[in-house]
């Protein structure tokens, strides 16, 4: 099952297992199960205290779980973790195998103490670059929780639960049998919807922190850089943020950040928030602002209020709050959003095999969807707004050359049609005729660009455009002076990776400068 190169990288990594545990594997005659067999008994042979047992009588085959003698951690695998929760799979051999994880002492306490019984299951599929993350999340509380039970279902495999409980979006997370949420999420985000009193408690900590001199709000590639750089200048710095990483989490392939040739972009929100920890800043997560307020009315210090009820003083400020995708605001697109109306391609693309799908947007990220999605569904219409695609013409040449793919230009989308479970189709207005039409389809693909994450600023006397990117000139700062921006929120072209990395050294340098000079 693995090749040579791969044994050799995993049996170095499990020269870590401090303990012995077994992998109990539950198997039919099936094709998947034999694949399974293979992949276990080569991590089998790969260490002395790893043994396997295929005497597992779990109702999902193929399936395994990992188990310390006498004890059952809850961490159980339904189908074969490959592809993007290969990593899953590794962390989870590891730390069922006593290695500690990289969390902090503070983290593995707070879910020991979690009380109750807890039964997770997380549909992923093996192309979501998201689902990792919550994968390996669920399964660090259920192996230092006894109490809590996790197990992480390849939805390919199992279509007849998907279908059974429609699950249209990975990851796609049950709770006891009811939904508990669907999406990338966090350790922390976990945590804090688990732990329901850990919120109070980190605003009231928070509350008590004394004043920054550069707060950075955001934790994408802007905010991760401007931290750096401001940390590497000796000052008291704090980066609050919803969670690392923003759009670029949700970025498949990423060829153009330079020297390095390829990276995915949960690898690259991992490097980055890795790096930052590097230095003496304070990372305060699952922190979303919501009002800021001038230091001319703080006597000389801006403050920033967060949904959380915690506020945070500072010298100076950026803004780094990234972009999200832009949504068509028609009828039925909230009520249908992960029931068939999606935003990741990559991620839910394969939950709609051998379905009809439509991707809205002619661009470049819309003909790229079109393109992967062509590989997976039965059919694919593309809806442009305008007259022709703006794709670039190798991507276009590409999606010409593809048998199930329609393309419908001078087409405006006016509503997502629904049974009220979930899509059924959509209606769009011929915007030569004005004739409106509808395509019977089961899932929308929307690709329309991004827009900048400031309505939380609206009122205040941050300077921004009509399309809410915020002002800023050479130097990276705003109408206020000592509050800076940079990355996809302000008014700079290019929304970038790369351009975002320098933008938020950019503002980090001209804030420092600002605290000197003031």
């Amino acid at each position: 099952m693995l090749d040579a190169n791969l044994k050799n990288q995993l049996k170095t990594y499990l020269e870590k297992v401090t303990q012995p545990f077994e992998i109990v594997a539950s198997l039919d005659d099936g094709v998947k199960s034999q694949e399974l067999l293979g992949l276990l008994e080569d991590i089998d042979s790969l260490s002395d205290k790893i043994s396997l047992k295929t005497d597992g009588q779990d109702s999902r085959r193929p399936s395994f779980a990992l188990n310390r003698p006498g004890e059952e951690t809850g961490v159980v695998f339904a189908g074969i973790p490959m592809g993007h929760e290969f990593t899953s799979l590794v962390l989870a051999l590891l730390q069922t195998g006593g290695h500690p994880p990289k969390v902090s002492d503070e983290v593995i306490e707070q879910i020991k103490s979690i009380e109750g019984d807890f039964l997770f299951e997380t549909y992923y599929s093996l192309s979501c670059q998201n689902c990792p993350d919550v994968v390996q999340a669920l399964n660090l509380l259920a192996i230092f929780n006894p109490g809590i039970r996790h197990v992480a279902i390849d939805g390919a495999l199992f279509q007849d639960e998907v279908e059974a409980r429609e699950v249209m979006s990975v990851p796609s997370i049950y709770l006891n049998g009811k939904p508990f949420d669907q999406g990338r999420m966090t350790l922390e985000q976990i945590l804090a919807k688990v732990d329901t009193g850990a919120a109070e408690r980190d605003a009231k900590k928070l509350n008590e922190k004394a004043a920054f001199d550069t707060l950075i709000i955001g934790g994408g590639p802007a905010g991760a850089s401007a931290a750096i750089y401001s940390a590497r200048k000796g000052i008291n710095t704090g980066l609050a943020a919803e969670a690392f990483g923003g759009q670029v989490a949700d970025t498949m392939g990423i060829e153009n950040f330079i020297s390095v040739s390829h990276t995915e972009g949960p690898k690259l929100v991992r490097a980055l928030e890795e790096h930052v920890k590097d230095y003496e800043v304070d990372v305060m997560n699952l922190q979303r602002a919501v009002k800021f307020t001038p230091a001319d009315v703080q006597g000389g210090l801006h403050q920033l209020s967060f949904d959380s009820g915690a506020t945070l003083k500072s010298k100076t400020v950026i803004l780094a709050t990234g972009a999200r995708w832009r949504e068509m605001n028609v009828p039925g697109e909230q009520e249908y959003r992960n029931k068939g109306v999606a935003y990741c391609p990559h991620c839910d693309g394969p939950l709609y095999k051998g379905k009809r799908v439509a991707v809205i947007g002619g661009g470049n990220s819309g003909v790229e969807a079109a393109i992967d999605l062509a590989g997976i569904v039965a059919h694919v219409t593309l809806i442009e707004f305008m007259g022709e695609l703006r794709a670039d013409a190798v991507l276009q040449t590409k999606l010409k050359s593809l048998p199930n793919v329609t393309v419908i230009a001078s087409a405006q989308t006016t509503e997502v049609n629904g049974d009220g479970n979930r899509v059924t189709g959509l209606s769009y207005k011929d915007r030569h005729t004005d004739e409106l039409k509808q395509v019977d389809l089961e899932g929308i693909f929307v690709q329309i660009g991004l827009v900048p994450n400031t309505e939380w600023l609206k009122g205040s006397p941050i300077e921004m455009t009509p399309r809410g990117e915020i002002i800023i000139d050479s130097h990276g700062m705003t109408s206020v002076p000592g509050v800076f921006a940079a990355g996809d929120v302000t008014t700079v072209p290019y929304k970038q990776i790369v351009i975002a990395v320098g933008e938020g050294a950019k503002a980090s340098l001209g804030a420092f400068d600002f605290i000197i000079r003031n």
